[in-house]
Parts: structure tokens; C-alpha cells; sequence
């Protein structure tokens, strides 16, 4: 039978209010062992007189089922507004989140706030309309955590309180306004669900629509990140400062001096259509050279064709230029010549601290928690 028990974070109270009021999360499968086939069946209740020892080594085709449990992120980005719902599945060796479905909304407050230093009434409602569509379809997945994480547009609107209040109040979506630092962690804890060697160093870049986020990396465990005002949607409304520039170059120049040689991992959706469009192979890494070949050949589509021939989304065709450029720049004055692309960002960061928080640090030790 499936046992439900009532089970908070004491670290987000708001969560029930956030998701489907129920509170609850399955906590356990009783299973059949078939003596006949020795088999474990999970699909049907215990028939076998007797409790049954999982950890009885004598029983050879007893396997052990895995623990997978299931979350949904939002992400209020700069460029878009994300939901992911994410199931995390319990390996030996690390979690792995699994997604169930990702859905996203071209929102872009990054044109208003940076344009006019404040979110407008039409991009106020588009995103509490978004967020009412995200949290109908958290209660059709019966997905009992959600999280919601606003970042570099939200944090930099002069009435960010007051939107926030009037999306929380309709939406009914509780939103939490995170710092550049908090954002660059989750996005960094994604390191723990990937399949990359965890002796060795990294260089996290991730490139949104206000920010780019940079976190050193060693062993697994944040040495130095800061988060920088240069982002796709600052940079196509020429936004972005001089003195942004310069203090990311001395930062990574700082690295370069400290460590020599650096291996790098990037995240966000341009880097991924870059990857894609590249046609390489999953854990294969992109060279600069590769990142620059297709810079050059989709700026060389006008925006109807990158639309039309190129089949990118017209919120991608655009931004999908400066995004290159950046990595191109941190690269270069890194002095890396590979990235990794494992296809996360920040809603996956999202979904493996909700996990961690609630059950994983006590299954995986070695992981750093993710600073509030």
C-alpha cells in the first residue's frame, strides 16, 4: 500500500501554501516478493506471509527499487519565466533529477526594468498569468513542493515589493526576490546530479537575460562566485556598463593567476541551442572554436530566418547573439578553451535543494548546502 504522512521544511513554511495545500509526499512502498519468479513486484501489496528484509544479501535477485520524489521549480528570469517538475531518483552515487515537464513563457522583464527601471502594468500581468497557468498544472501533477525564485529583473525593479505583493495576492504563487550569490549556488549544486568527475575544478558560467553568474569550483565545494550586470536582454538594450566589464575580467583574471588552466561548465538556454545546434554528443564539450562557428553562422540569418529556417523561438533568435559573445569573452579571459553543457539551470538548482533540504544531506553528506 502507499503510505502518505504529513511532512513540512522547516526551512520553507510557505511551500504548502505555495503548492497544493496537502502537505503530504509518499513516503513509502510496501512491496510483493514473487517466491516463484523472485521477483520484486512494487505494483502490489505485500502477500508473502512475514516481513520482508531488503538488506538480506542471501536473496540475489532481491533488488533494491529506487527512491524517486517529486518537486516543481519556477523560475522568474530576466528573459523568461520558467516551471519545472522534476522527479529526483536516488542513485548510489548521486541524485539525478529527471524531468517530467518544463514549460515557458517569454515574459522578458528585463525589457521594462532595464529600459525604465521598473516592471509596467503589462508585464506585471502577463507574469501573474503565467504563474496562475504554473500552479493549476503543480495541482494536475499533484506535486506537493514548489518553489518560486525571482532573479536579476525582479531584484533590480524599483517597485519590486509592490509587484510581487500583487502577483503573490492573485496568483497565489508565494515569490521569493533571491540575491546574485543565492542564484549562483543553486545553479552550482546542479554540479552534484551530473555525471562529472567531482576531483576536479570548474569554473561555473551562467549566462541569463540580467546577469552572468561565475562560481569557482573545487571538488565540488564553491570557493569564490559573484554575480555580474551583464546579461542577453541588458546587452541588446546597451545597458551594460563599462565598469561590468571590468570587474569581471579582474575576477577571472584573479582565477586564472591563482589556478592556471581552467575547465568551465555552462548553463542557461543559449548555450544549450548553442550545443544543440552544434550537433554535439551528450558529455562531449563545446570548444570556443565551436561556440564561435556558430555565433558567426546564425548572426549571419536575419531575425526572420533564425525564426523561420533556423526554427528558434523569436525570444531566443535575438538574445542568442550577446549570450555567445559573453561566453566567448569569459572564455577568452579565462583563458579556457572547452565547456562543459549539461543542460541545467537554475530551476534544476531549485528542485535538488528542495530535495536536499528535505531529505538528501542526510543521504549525501558531502554536499554543500545551498545558502539562504
Amino acid at each position: 500500500m502507499i503510505v502518505w504522512s504529513p511532512i513540512r521544511i522547516p526551512e520553507w513554511p510557505h511551500l504548502d501554501y505555495a503548492s497544493n495545500g496537502k502537505g503530504c509526499f509518499k513516503t513509502g512502498l510496501q512491496v510483493e516478493y514473487d517466491l516463484r519468479a523472485k521477483v520484486v513486484r512494487p505494483d502490489r501489496p505485500q502477500a508473502v506471509g512475514g516481513s520482508l528484509d531488503l538488506s538480506d544479501h542471501r536473496a540475489p535477485y532481491l533488488h533494491r527499487i529506487a527512491s524517486a520524489r517529486t518537486y516543481a521549480a519556477i523560475d522568474i528570469g530576466s528573459n523568461a519565466v520558467r516551471l519545472l517538475v522534476g522527479e529526483v531518483i536516488e542513485r548510489d552515487d548521486h541524485p539525478v533529477i529527471k524531468k517530467q515537464t518544463l514549460v515557458r513563457v517569454p515574459v522578458r522583464l528585463g525589457e521594462d526594468v532595464f529600459s525604465t527601471g521598473a516592471i509596467g502594468n503589462a508585464k506585471r500581468d502577463y507574469l501573474i498569468k503565467s504563474l496562475k497557468a504554473f500552479r493549476l498544472l503543480t495541482e494536475v501533477y499533484n506535486v506537493p513542493y514548489v518553489r518560486c525564485c525571482a532573479t536579476s529583473a525582479m531584484r533590480e525593479a524599483a517597485n519590486s515589493a509592490e509587484i510581487v505583493a500583487r502577483v503573490e495576492m492573485e496568483s497565489g504563487v508565494h515569490v521569493e526576490v533571491i540575491s546574485g550569490r543565492s542564484e549562483a549556488d543553486l545553479i552550482v549544486s546542479t554540479f552534484w546530479t551530473q555525471d562529472l568527475l567531482k576531483d576536479r575544478s570548474y569554473l561555473y558560467i551562467d549566462v541569463g537575460g540580467g546577469s552572468t553568474e561565475l562560481t569557482w569550483l573545487e571538488r565540488g565545494h564553491r570557493v569564490k562566485s559573484a554575480s555580474f550586470k551583464i546579461g542577453t536582454v541588458r546587452t541588446l538594450q546597451g545597458m551594460v556598463t563599462p565598469e561590468s566589464w571590468t570587474e569581471m575580467r579582474a575576477f577571472l583574471e584573479e582565477l586564472r593567476a591563482q589556478h592556471g588552466s581552467l575547465l568551465a561548465i555552462g548553463t542557461g538556454g543559449n548555450i544549450n541551442r548553442i550545443f544543440k545546434e552544434n550537433g554535439n554528443s551528450f558529455g562531449e564539450p563545446l570548444s570556443r572554436a565551436d561556440i564561435a562557428g556558430q555565433r558567426d553562422r546564425i548572426a549571419g540569418h536575419s531575425f526572420e530566418d533564425r525564426v523561420k529556417v533556423l526554427r528558434l523561438r523569436p525570444d531566443r533568435a535575438d538574445v542568442i547573439i550577446p549570450a555567445a559573445d559573453i561566453f566567448l569573452w569569459v572564455m577568452e579571459h579565462a583563458g579556457i578553451e572547452e565547456v562543459f553543457v549539461p543542460k541545467v539551470g537554475l530551476a534544476d538548482g531549485i528542485i535538488f535543494d528542495l530535495y536536499m533540504k528535505q531529505h538528501g544531506h542526510a543521504r549525501y553528506p558531502a554536499v554543500d548546502p545551498v545558502a539562504v
